[in-house]
């Protein structure tokens, strides 16, 4: 009796340990299209053995845990090239923006004659105005008694202040849009870190006892963590026996870490004083490598910031060469206010009007040597060892300008292609270990239904020879 009963009590394990593997692969399939979930498996294994009359013999089989089938150095792998596109995407958009502020994008099949691989954006680019400008001035050399070109070169000239001006303005416009974007996502990442203190806490709670038994809140902190390394490069550190705590870290400008967040204890906001990243305790400023974060800031404070500079240049040569022409010896009007030097300042010289503009400094009405001068500057090579503030010609240096965006913009966007491509494989590669396979799961799903099937007529026989050990034997 003594051992149909204990048989029974085996059966019964078996029954519920191959219940327990037909439930985990029906919640696998029911999150085949879950992106954040792993899948789950059964850990069988033996209650251990017992001496009996018989010998030694097993106490039977039980499920002993659910484990999920994740690749640390995976899941690290994807953090890591997460920050990497994100901080490119946030660049390269950038980067476009720019080109639209800018008025003109590089395109080497439809090059215009004053920029080579300048096309227009916009009705008007700066290139196109710069190079207007200073044909005017040639036609007016042609006609310098004709009020109809002087107001031609009045208007193009107009064109060219405007188009300086409002391209810085735009430039302007677009790096406080990035930081406004930089602001808002900063407020993103302190959510994203006080919800992983949170699943650190419940996660503390739950393996208190048993340990990396809470898988679905693992599960949840990975696709944080994920998000999280889509604003800045992070790494984590898992805390020995902590109950599956983690660490999150930052790096600091010596590559030293900086502990932004410790398993479920109080941390420090992350902040942004306008150039820099701070976080940790004690505040440290963060030296960001990847991340939308380290993106925006890179286009921001680098290309973008260079671009108005070059403008600047350009336009303080402009102001600077051009009253050197209209104006020579300094004892006249000038054409452009003096004071105007920069892309967002200049403007036209508060005595000039379209009816007074000169051609020469001399009495003769007729002459055009102050035009000419002026148009002249179209070819003149300039050299900053002679005090001008670039190499070469006013077209060169624009081309250069252009092309630096459109470099940036190229290079940030073949990078990005790659840096995406690298991603979806390394997640590919994590899919094919901790990603629910369908075949897979209906396989298990067979499997664990036969092995139920097979103990419960096992415990069928079982219930039929007891019947007739209590029913049966004394009749």
């Amino acid at each position: 009796m003594s051992g149909l009963f204990a048989e029974l009590n085996r059966t019964s394990q078996a029954l519920s340990a191959q219940s327990q593997g037909v439930y985990t692969a029906g919640r696998n399939m029911a999150n085949v299209n879950n992106p954040a979930y792993a899948r789950q498996r059964v850990v069988l294994g033996d209650r251990g053995v017992a001496q009996t009359t018989l010998g030694v013999q097993s106490l039977g089989i039980e499920a002993l845990a659910l484990s999920n089938i994740r690749d640390a150095l995976l899941d690290a792998q994807v953090l890591r090239e997460t920050s990497s596109m994100r901080s490119l995407e946030a660049e390269s958009d950038a980067y476009f923006k720019a080109q639209l502020a800018l008025g003109q994008q590089v395109n080497s099949q439809n090059d215009a004659s004053f920029i080579e691989g300048a096309t227009n954006n916009t009705a008007q680019g700066t290139g196109e105005a710069l190079e207007n400008f200073f044909n005017a001035f040639s036609s007016l050399a042609s006609s310098p008694r004709s009020a109809a070109e002087r107001q031609v070169l009045y208007q193009r000239a107009s064109t060219l202040i405007n188009g300086l001006r409002t391209a810085d303005s735009r430039l302007v416009a677009l790096q406080n849009d990035i930081t406004d974007q930089v602001t808002t996502d900063l407020t993103k990442v302190n959510e994203i870190l006080a919800t992983i203190q949170s699943l650190n806490q419940q996660i503390g709670r739950f393996e208190v006892g048993a340990p990396g038994s809470a898988l679905d809140l693992r599960d949840q902190r990975q696709a944080r963590l994920e998000e999280l390394s889509e604003y800045l490069d992070i790494s984590i550190e898992n805390i020995p026996d902590s109950a599956g705590q983690i660490r999150i870290l930052a790096r600091d400008s010596a590559e030293n870490p900086v502990v932004l967040l410790d398993s479920g204890k109080e941390f420090t906001d992350v902040t942004f004083d306008g150039t820099n990243f701070i976080g940790g305790r004690p505040a440290t400023t963060l030296n960001l490598a990847g991340g939308k974060l380290h993106g925006a800031l890179v286009a921001r404070d680098g290309t973008v910031a260079d671009l108005r500079t070059s403008l600047d240049r350009l336009s303080l040569q402009l102001v600077t060469a051009v009253n050197s022409a209209y104006n020579p010896g300094g004892a006249l009007t000038n054409f452009f206010d003096p004071a105007g030097t920069t892309a967002a300042t200049i403007a036209f010289d508060a005595s000039l009007t379209q009816e007074n503009i000169r051609t020469t400094a001399g009495a003769d009405p007729g002459a055009n040597d102050i035009a000419l001068a002026v148009a002249g500057l179209a070819t003149t090579t300039f050299s900053t060892a002679g005090g001008a503030q670039f190499n070469g010609t006013f077209g060169a240096f624009y081309r250069g300008v252009v092309a630096t965006i459109g470099n940036a913009t190229s290079n940030a966007e073949s990078l990005l292609a790659d840096q995406t491509t690298l991603r979806r494989a390394i997640l590919e590669r994590r899919d094919g270990v901790s990603g629910v396979s369908l075949d897979e799961e209906i396989a298990d799903l067979t499997k664990y239904q036969r092995a139920f099937e097979a103990s419960a007529r096992m415990m069928r026989a079982i219930d039929e020879m007891l019947d007739v050990v209590v029913n049966r034997l004394g009749v």
